[in-house]
């Protein structure tokens, strides 16, 4: 049979291959509410215009209504012989309304419908996504004030450099989620043009109002350009990218969670509610959750090559091949959404084990950069030098198997005979975390601060990055 939607062009309907590979309704269906939107806005602008008339117009947006209730409630009668959910849903408009609803497609096209729906559909998707990233920045500042003061080992190389707080560690990643929103934010309104009016590539000869289109659906402007109207995805392509650096954000993350859940750091502890067994080693206790959210990385970052090579050989203006956009962007969407509740989840949960962080604060001669310091202000020493002369002290503590800290005054004298008593009070853990009152540095008070500031910056009204 012949489909209704391509007129008398075709005599004969699609092969059951063709048929297969060019359906998109399985996963565009998602953009319904999207597609709704743009309709209604269309039609109301066409009635404005004198396009159509003013009685066909308001039938229109009913029925429009009426499938708007149908696809929120579930009882949307989807037809996979119709395609798209574009087709699906004229198709149950005109059921509802009859042939007034033939007089909706006016001075559109399917290019610039998909285009618009589709742009809708992501800016509805940063905004969720940034909601979620700001619960997650929430919860990591909560426990970032909780720990403000607690020891534990910053790390350089994987090798133990100088005492910091945990509250420090987590709010760095604070940061990080800040720079991920303002990049979301910015795509945000790279994207938020108008692609409806563009037609199939060269516009309309219909008097339409493309800034009255754009102003009822919330769009800054109309796209300055009928053919990169319908021919681009670089919205898609530049929330991917954020989503990309996000995605490599939470999974450095969450390695760290899996080193400090192990036993040989035991820095942490979280719940059964984040972790899972073995099937072979009843001892065991997997930090499943943190490791799943380091691998689906791939999968974000993966959908963003994809895309781009989908993108990268395709001439003006628009081409099928674009239909796979939206499965790549719509697969990233549903990875993101679970790796950030898991991950608020997580940071949540988790509990810190101080002492053993403490301890491991301790190790690796962590106060060394605090003795070349010391030797540097108070005995007006090159800090070349008093690099030298610590790395002799460390040299020492090694080969009596002891800290800096443990090492006696004469031994210290020993190296540099102006060294006195004084210099014992730098070398704790304790002192050298609080020592480090620059600004953005990990002194307990500064910790404390900087939790305050990221709650103004990241939690208020408006997101200030």
């Amino acid at each position: 049979m012949t489909s209704k939607m391509w007129g008398g062009r075709f005599s004969a309907g699609p092969s059951a291959v063709m048929a297969e590979i060019n359906i998109s309704l399985p996963f565009d269906r998602r953009m319904a509410a999207q597609d709704v939107r743009g309709s209604i806005a269309h039609a109301e602008m066409l009635v404005a215009r004198g396009i159509i008339s003013s009685p066909d117009g308001q039938v229109i947006v009913e029925g429009l209504n009426k499938v708007a209730a149908e696809l929120a409630n579930g009882q949307f009668p989807f037809k996979d012989a119709l395609e798209d959910i574009h087709m699906n849903v004229e198709d149950r408009l005109k059921d509802l309304i009859g042939p007034a609803a033939g007089r909706l497609h006016t001075a559109r096209s399917r290019n610039d419908q998909v285009a618009t729906g589709f742009r809708l559909w992501t800016r509805d998707l940063i905004d969720k996504i940034d909601a979620s990233l700001k619960t997650l920045q929430g919860v990591m500042i909560d426990k970032a004030e909780q720990h403000a003061g607690t020891i534990m080992p910053g790390f350089t190389h994987m090798q133990v450099g100088q005492p910091v707080t945990f509250g420090h560690h987590l709010l760095a990643y604070v940061e990080m989620l800040g720079r991920d929103r303002g990049r979301l934010a910015d795509a945000r309104k790279r994207l938020n043009e108008l692609p409806l009016g563009a037609g199939a590539l060269g516009g309309t000869s219909f008097p339409i109002d493309r800034n009255m289109t754009a102003q009822k659906l919330g769009f800054d402007r109309p796209m300055g350009n009928s053919m990169d109207a319908v021919a681009d995805r670089d919205f898609a392509l530049e929330v991917m990218a954020a989503a990309s650096i996000l995605s490599v954000h939470m999974s450095r993350l969450a390695e760290e969670l899996v080193i400090w859940f192990s036993p040989q750091f035991g820095f942490i502890k979280f719940s059964d509610a984040f972790t899972t067994g073995s099937s072979m080693m009843p001892q065991k206790r997997n930090p499943d959750a943190a490791e799943l959210v380091r691998a689906k990385s791939g999968r974000v970052i993966g959908a963003l090559i994809g895309l781009m090579t989908v993108m990268k050989g395709l001439p003006m203006t628009y081409s099928k091949d674009m239909q796979e956009d939206k499965e790549a962007l719509f697969g990233v969407a549903d990875t993101l959404e679970l790796c950030i509740a898991a991950t608020t989840g997580m940071i949540a949960d988790l509990e810190p084990n101080p002492e053993r962080m403490r301890e491991s604060a301790r190790s690796g001669y962590s106060t060394a950069t605090d003795l070349a310091d010391w030797v540097t202000q108070k005995l007006n020493v090159p800090f070349r030098d008093a690099h030298h002369i610590t790395g002799r002290a460390v040299k020492l503590a090694e080969s009596k198997g002891c800290e800096l800290g443990q090492l006696a005054l004469a031994d210290l004298q020993s190296i540099e005979p102006r060294i006195n008593a004084d210099v014992l009070k730098v070398l704790t853990v304790d002192a050298a975390a609080a020592s480090r009152v620059s600004y953005g540095g990990t002194a307990p008070d500064n910790v404390r601060a900087q939790a305050k500031a990221a709650r103004d910056r990241f939690l208020g009204e408006v997101l200030k990055w």
